[in-house]
């Protein structure tokens, strides 16, 4: 079963919504969810997220998502949800070979 936040926004006590940051740590990486921080609007957060979990430099690209739009499957459920996945060898790439020039994989 796929949980889904509820609608209304999270709210710390200054009524600011809760913001997911992913933060890119080198250029060709992908973006890792970092943290949470609040802000009143989108501009706040990419600042209240570059302030908290950059400080030493670490990302080159920040993003910044309402915490209300984030959709997750749930752990407890994970057999069946991820069940069909395993009967299909086709989607595992196992009997493909990489070459040398791919990276990152």
């Amino acid at each position: 079963m796929i949980e889904q936040a509820p609608q209304r926004e999270r709210r710390d006590h200054d009524g600011w919504p809760l913001w997911e940051v992913f933060i890119r740590p080198r250029r060709g990486l992908a973006h890792v969810h970092a943290g949470s921080v609040h802000a009143p609007d989108a501009v706040m957060a990419l600042r209240n997220a570059r302030d908290v979990y950059t400080r030493r430099g670490e990302g080159v690209s920040i993003w910044v998502v309402p915490s209300r739009h984030i959709v997750a499957s749930s752990p407890d459920e994970k057999d069946p949800f991820f069940d069909p996945a395993a009967d299909k060898v086709y989607r595992h790439p196992t009997f493909y070979v990489l070459p040398k020039e791919v990276r990152q994989m």
